[in-house]
């Protein structure tokens, strides 16, 4: 926003660039820099890859069950009571009954259903959309437990019945060995794996391959093949049985690789449920009982959800704000962190702004409602953040298109290995390639891979919450890292946004005072959201001056308004304006001394076609600005400031913090102009803003950074939203997306190299020069394992610091 943008105007929102949603898995796509397109029903779809695009052509109707504009999905809205929409209300009431619940995939965000179940594309257990305060009983969690603790009575003693009977030479017949193996794995197996093998089913059917399609071929082999081996011995040649006729059986392998199994999805839906814990958090700033005031001055507690905006709430000392409002009595010290991540506690009085979550730490306050239930900013922090948490980094490309040849590479190395110790193997060879197989099949994990990227990107975007440091979409995280070059808007941004009217001056004083010319101004103002009119209508309040109704306004954006009072056409906004407008005007302006530090700027202001004074307004540069720009400059990048202002202010302001692009007197398309000439200029772009003129350029930028005490429209056009609009929470977002990218490519690096040394240790490759030859119980260890340790690396962003 810009001193001379008075009376700024909404641009049409079809100026703005438009994005669409891969129908497959759910990233937002620029359709300029989509990877693939299909045409189906006269719309036409969007693509991040191209194998998102060959998945969408295999079979569009799979992906276009829900309702869908134009790539677009229409999700419904939360369901049950208490939900993200209704934040306040959620916080003080129990979560509802878990079929009246949305559940999705953190690894695909489009699988959406309403109840518990499991991912129909990788087979994983899908977790609430929608966060409540109290902390409900996880269904698919205590199932797990229930099933790892029976199958682990049960495997021990299978172990252990092996072990005995093959190291110590147990004289038991073997057949009777294998049939009291048989009795002890099979509820392990069949029972305790049956969520496994109902998901193995499920890849087959939905011909979609994952983790439990390997699970499901390793242990059922096993387990088939022991089967076999008990009752049917004689179907095995005589070379594959020892004495007296048995054939070997792996029962303590498949037991033993399904309890594994089950003790990592034990451990890592327990880890998962943690980076939720940030929403939560957010959620319990709310507080359960608001004070509501009568009329006649009466006190009583009502429940959050029944405070209406223009109600008179008490906010006692110690107590939580419970709405958005403003105050109307009293003063007190109010901490703000929630919202800033600042600690230092801010001063209100009567008359400022409090936010619903916020902790009043001394005075009595009485304030009015002013935003209630889902309109509250923590109820859209939490909104956003939710929505952030599902959605797709562009690192997660890379896995996705690993993924699609992963488990179809994975079984054909399991046949391999099988073929290979089964014609060149010692003997037994057939049972050294059978557990080759199976090892191979349960030691690879592509839910390690799968689960890289979204783990870090949940954990990441609640510790920014927590930061004042809003992320609307994971992109923008990514590439925040990457940001060679900063646009950034003068007022409200580098300085404190809050312009106040210093001076009148008056060129016809013989036919109007100062009080009459601002009265004028102020008329027509009060017609305006923009900060200049505010500034003038609240100079006129000041001086106790009435205004007058007007009518026939118009408002040119980045330029000025205009309309009539009292019969007069009244022009108020630029030199360039007046000019439009056929006013002569004697000169360029009034005669001002030198801008200083406090950015003096001017709107002109004219009466039935002639010019009859000026508004001369003061703009403090941010405290905090000097310290933030001379820290971005430090870290590379390029700092451009353009503003709407006069060029002599914002040389001025160039100046004082050493700015290394100036581009002033600009309208706001042009903003937007100069972010995509940087772009071609082989530039990586960010763009701060807080107006509606920067919402064109906060689209346009590589990354938008909205200051959030700006409008709606800017927050709306932009990847991160700094919450206290402070410049140095551009620095705190910038630490947090190089940590968030780091932190993925561990991830990544770990999953890659597991599987890569992984798969050929379990084939046996290395048994010719190292003699290593994995045990498929091992394997299943390492597999269940890998999972948790990308979970727990992503957990360790909790802790970053920013």
């Amino acid at each position: 926003m810009n001193s001379q943008d008075a009376g700024g105007m909404p641009l049409p929102i079809l100026q703005l660039p438009a994005k669409h949603e891969d129908p497959v898995c759910g990233m937002m796509v620029v359709p300029e820099k989509a990877a693939g397109k299909i045409e189906r029903a006269g719309k036409t779809y969007y693509f991040c890859s191209k194998s998102c695009a060959e998945r969408f052509s295999q079979d569009p109707g799979k992906f276009l069950a829900t309702s869908r504009t134009g790539g677009m999905e229409h999700r419904p809205a939360p369901a049950g009571p208490g939900a993200i929409e209704d934040t306040a209300a959620a916080a003080s009431r129990a979560a509802p009954d878990q079929k009246e619940v949305r559940y999705t995939c953190p690894m695909h965000p489009q699988v959406v259903q309403v109840g518990p179940g499991i991912c129909s594309i990788c087979g994983m257990a899908l977790e609430p959309m929608d966060i409540f305060a109290e902390v409900e009983a996880d269904p698919e969690y205590h199932a797990m437990l229930l099933r790892f603790w029976v199958s682990a009575g049960l495997s021990l003693p299978v172990l252990v019945f092996s072990m005995i009977g093959e190291s110590f030479d147990v004289h038991l017949l073997p057949n009777i060995r294998n049939a009291v193996e048989f009795l002890l794995a099979t509820p392990v197996v069949l029972w305790g794996g049956w969520p496994f093998f109902n998901r193995f089913w499920s890849s087959l059917v939905n011909r979609t391959p994952n983790m439990f399609t390997l699970i499901g071929l390793g242990t059922g082999a096993a387990y088939v093949d022991s089967v076999a081996a008990t009752f049917f011995p004689q179907i095995f040649p005589a070379s594959f049985r020892g004495m007296p006729g048995a054939a070997p059986v792996y029962f303590e392998a498949a037991a033993v690789i399904t309890t594994l199994v089950l003790l990592g999805q034990v451990l890592e839906l327990r880890a998962r449920q943690r980076t939720s814990g940030a929403i939560r958090a957010l959620l319990n700033l709310a507080p359960q009982l608001a004070h509501l005031l009568g009329s006649d001055g009466s006190e009583k507690d009502v429940a959050l959800g029944q405070v209406q905006r223009g109600d008179r709430l008490r906010v006692r000392p110690g107590e939580r704000v419970p709405v958005d409002g403003t105050i109307r009595e009293g003063a007190s010290a109010v901490d703000e962190s929630m919202v800033t991540g600042e600690p230092m506690p801010v001063e209100k009085t009567a008359g400022d702004q409090v936010t619903g979550g916020t902790l009043n730490t001394s005075g009595s306050l009485v304030m009015e409602a002013e935003r209630v239930g889902p309109d509250t900013m923590l109820a859209q922090i939490v909104k956003l953040v939710s929505e952030a948490q599902r959605s797709r980094a562009p690192l997660q490309r890379l896995a996705d298109e690993v993924s699609v040849y992963f488990v179809p590479a994975v079984v054909a190395a399991a046949i391999l290995s099988f073929l290979g110790w089964s014609f060149f193997g010692p003997e037994p060879r057939f049972a050294h390639g059978l557990v080759a197989a199976v090892a191979v099949l349960i030691i690879a994990c592509p839910c390690a891979l799968g689960l890289a990227t979204p783990m870090s990107i949940m954990v990441a975007v609640g510790r920014g919450a927590h930061a004042g440091v809003l992320i609307r979409n994971a992109e923008a995280l990514e590439t925040l890292a990457k940001v060679d070059t900063l646009v950034i808007d003068k007022t409200g941004t580098l300085t404190e946004g809050k312009p106040r009217v210093t001076s009148v001056e008056v060129e016809r004083p013989d036919e109007y005072s100062d009080r009459e010319l601002l009265r004028l101004a102020a008329s027509i103002e009060k017609l305006s959201e923009h900060p200049i009119g505010r500034a003038i209508v609240k100079a006129a309040e000041e001086k106790k001056l009435s205004l007058l109704p007007a009518s026939d306004f118009r408002s040119v954006a980045g330029k000025g308004v205009r309309g009539t009072v009292e019969g007069k056409q009244v022009f108020v906004g630029t030199t360039d304006f007046l000019h439009q407008s056929g006013i002569a005007s004697p000169n360029d302006g009034p005669e001002l001394r030198p801008a200083t530090a406090d950015a003096l700027s001017y709107v002109l202001v004219a009466i039935d076609g002639e010019r009859v004074g000026a508004l001369i307004f003061s703009d403090s540069i941010k405290n905090s600005a000097p310290e933030a720009i001379d820290s971005l400059r430090r870290d590379g990048i390029r700092i451009v400031m353009a503003t709407g202002d006069r060029r002599d202010v914002a040389l001025h302001i160039a100046r004082t913090l050493a700015l290394d692009q100036t581009e002033a007197e600009i309208l706001p398309e042009r903003k937007a102009e100069i972010v995509r000439l940087l772009q071609k200029q082989g530039r990586i772009v960010a763009m701060a803003g807080d107006g509606i003129n920067d919402a064109p350029a906060l689209a346009a930028a590589d990354v938008g950074i909205a200051m959030g005490t700006g409008t709606d429209v800017a927050i709306e056009n932009a990847g991160i939203t700094i919450l206290k609009g402070d410049l140095r929470g551009i620095l705190r977002a910038r630490n947090l997306s190089r940590a968030t990218v780091r932190n993925i490519k561990q991830n990544l690096a770990f999953a890659f190299l597991y599987n890569v040394i992984g798969i050929p240790v379990a084939a046996g490759v290395f048994y010719p020069l190292f003699g290593w030859l994995l045990s498929p119980m091992l394997a299943s260890a390492a597999m269940s394992f890998s999972s948790v340790s990308v979970i727990a690396n992503a957990l360790r962003l909790r802790q970053q610091a920013l």
